[in-house]
């Protein structure tokens, strides 16, 4: 499959026409307009070295909250609020820790300064949302994403103690079943998330739901 690359214009090509690892285009930019436009469609933006990457990798790995498995060893953890829980107190603080921690067998971030302050700016706009955990007083985990309708595409989380981030997921899916929420975008695979209920679907499916969750 051909590569795309983007200009100025506002546009994005079909997503069947990505590549087999889910590569659809390349360049254009991080405005609010292109980044909604871009979640609306199933794509998301990932950086490699200095250029923007557009994804659309089929199938897709996603979370119905209904579905949302919580293991024993964390309900009691649950049960105690060992954590205190927010959402949107500390978006920028989040999305830095995301930005700075280092993972296992990952070298860098592909969270730039760039793609921080595009979703800051998403934030400031009311479509981009944190969820906090903290511990006497300090941010000791938390996620951040994008919101559209009843679709929430999950982007980066982070934990600074044991369990942070798995308290900051339940809490905030539990949150946002309770506000309509029907499909958690999750991206691409890990155990973690698996282990906590994702599960893949085919992209003509995921596309689908799109079209049916969030209003035109």
């Amino acid at each position: 499959m051909p590569l795309f690359v983007l200009d100025k214009e506002l546009a994005f090509p079909p997503v069947h026409l990505a590549g087999t690892d889910g590569l659809l285009a390349m360049g254009g930019d991080l405005s609010p307009d292109r980044l909604i436009l871009a979640y609306r469609n199933g794509i998301f933006p990932w950086y490699e070295g200095d250029h923007i990457l557009w994804w659309c990798p089929d199938p897709r790995f996603v979370l119905f909250p209904e579905e949302l498995k919580i293991s024993k060893s964390l309900k009691p953890l649950l049960k105690r609020n060992e954590f205190e829980f927010t959402v949107n107190k500390a978006f920028k603080q989040v999305i830095h820790q995301c930005k700075k921690i280092r993972r296992p067998g990952q070298e860098g971030t592909w969270i730039t300064d760039e793609v921080e302050k595009a979703f800051i700016r998403m934030h400031e706009l009311g479509h981009a949302h944190s969820a906090e955990v903290w511990k006497n007083g300090e941010l000791a985990g938390g996620l951040y994403g994008v919101r559209l309708g009843n679709v929430f595409f999950g982007e980066s989380m982070f934990s600074k103690q044991s369990n942070a981030s798995r308290f900051a997921f339940i809490k905030y899916v539990q949150q946002l079943k309770t506000e309509g929420v029907e499909l958690i975008d999750c991206q691409v695979y890990t155990d973690y998330l698996e282990s906590m209920g994702a599960k893949m679907i085919l992209r003509n499916e995921f596309v689908r739901l799109l079209n049916e969750l969030i209003p035109a």
